[in-house]
């Protein structure tokens, strides 16, 4: 059996850890939340902190997506959404009692880019007017490359942003009208090019493999033409095939339409090799960048983190998530806001931090969690065991056993390191470490497929 049919299991994608489907929900608290978001704050005020805003409007539905989001074609919700966002900030800066300094701001979705490019300014410069711009600030945010235009380019950069994410997926048109995102090459090259004319420091683009009716020529083809664009950043990403999951919609087309996983690991193999051959350093988990760019140079000097806005070049302490579904981070704790835009702005426009679940981590979370961000943003981790305060550490070194028997990790006598041969499998081997899921398999599937 090859290793990509035996590893290619269901398993988590690790932004968080605990994963959300082992959040410890009975002893979580609005209270021990305050109290961990302050914690963290008073620890690191200097470094600064990020904000993830979630804007959850799309004109049209991506089948492909698994993301939370509200299809609409009514702009006229995007000034009250706007407004929930900056009074949710304001409580959590009453919380803080102090102007904090902001050092990453990323607006997801949804399509950011729905909303127009003055309700965006009026929505950062809120932001900003709570808070205080980090000398050298990482603003980013997701645009559509059907409704990006350059006046929203120029919006976002008069704010603060040098750097923007288009979601590009594939170029055959069989693919896109599968998973209903139909955009033409040129779009995205209009975009690309405008950004840079404006002065964007790092321009990315995510593309997508293992998608319904993808061949590999579709997949060599994709990737030849984003590099004649040459963008700083290549998010090559494994399509999550989750249609259990409500809100997406993946029920539009068959298993039997995707690629089986011997094509998938032909689509990712071949475009790992190309990126590899047109200069692209392999940063981590699904995400290339040219040498130049700071995800590459956060790689080389140790300081990439990993969080839920994904890949980023420095870590912060705290983590604040506005709006709708958001998933915040203390360190010490989670929290995610509720889900339905009518509770969302009822709670708020109440005076309360719109959360309804989390988890406050324990001793042991935060040293398994410490292992498994080593071990994604640096292929490598320490341990000793005089330090570990884990009960079941031996059942840690029993899981990587297999995995170090294939080739995919070299364990020594503290430290484990993660071969070239394993990196597509980094998932697999965080998972080693990951004590709540041996402890409690879940019942029904939760994740989507390692590979």
């Amino acid at each position: 059996m090859c290793l990509v049919q035996k590893y290619n299991v269901p398993g988590p994608r690790y932004t968080s850890y605990p994963t959300v489907p082992y959040w410890d929900l009975e002893s979580f608290s609005g209270k021990k939340w305050k109290a961990s978001v302050l914690k963290a704050y008073n620890e690191s005020s200097d470094e600064g902190i990020s904000l993830y805003i979630h804007l959850p409007f799309c004109e049209s539905m991506c089948t492909f997506c698994g993301c939370h989001k509200r299809i609409t074609k009514r702009h006229e919700l995007e000034a009250p959404y706007v407004n929930t966002v900056l009074k949710e900030w304001s409580l959590y800066c009453d919380l803080l009692e102090s102007r904090p300094i902001i050092k990453e701001i990323h607006l997801g979705g949804g399509t950011p880019t729905f909303f127009s490019p003055d309700n965006l300014k009026f929505l950062i410069n809120g932001i900003l007017r709570l808070g205080k711009m980090a000398d050298e600030p990482e603003f980013s945010f997701e645009g559509h490359p059907n409704n990006t235009t350059k006046a929203h380019l120029q919006a976002l950069f008069d704010v603060g942003f040098r750097r923007v994410c288009l979601g590009v997926q594939d170029y055959n048109l069989t693919v896109q009208k599968a998973i209903n995102r139909i955009q033409p090459f040129e779009n995205v090259k209009k975009v690309t090019e405008w950004a840079r004319e404006i002065g964007y420091t790092s321009v990315g683009h995510d593309i997508i493999y293992g998608l319904p009716f993808q061949t590999l020529k579709d997949v060599k083809e994709t990737v030849v033409r984003t590099n004649s664009l040459k963008p700083d950043r290549i998010a090559f990403y494994s399509y999550a095939h989750v249609p259990w999951m409500k809100g997406n919609g993946q029920r539009g087309y068959k298993e039997s339409d995707l690629p089986n996983s011997d094509e998938k690991k032909e689509q990712y193999e071949m475009g790992k090799s190309m990126l590899s051959k047109f200069g692209y350093k392999d940063v981590g988990m699904d995400h290339f960048a040219l040498p130049t760019d700071s995800l590459a140079l956060a790689l080389e000097n140790g300081t990439l983190h990993r969080n839920f806005m994904g890949y980023t070049p420095s870590k912060t302490e705290l983590m604040i998530g506005l709006g709708v579904s958001s998933i915040s981070d203390s360190w010490y704790g989670f929290a995610q806001n509720v889900k339905s835009i009518e509770e969302y702005e009822h709670l708020v426009n109440s005076g309360v931090i719109p959360i309804f679940r989390g988890h406050i981590l324990t001793e042991e979370d935060q040293v398994i969690r410490k292992h498994i961000l080593n071990l994604m943003c640096q292929f490598e981790t320490n341990w000793d065991m005089g330090h570990m305060q884990i009960h079941d550490f031996q059942k840690i070194i029993e899981n990587l056993a297999e995995l170090e028997s294939d080739g995919l990790v070299e364990i020594g006598a503290n430290q484990i390191k993660v071969t070239p041969k394993g990196r597509p499998f980094i998932r697999n081997i965080s998972m080693a470490f990951d004590l709540k899921l041996h402890r409690k398999k879940p019942e029904t599937r939760l994740f989507s497929m390692t590979v």
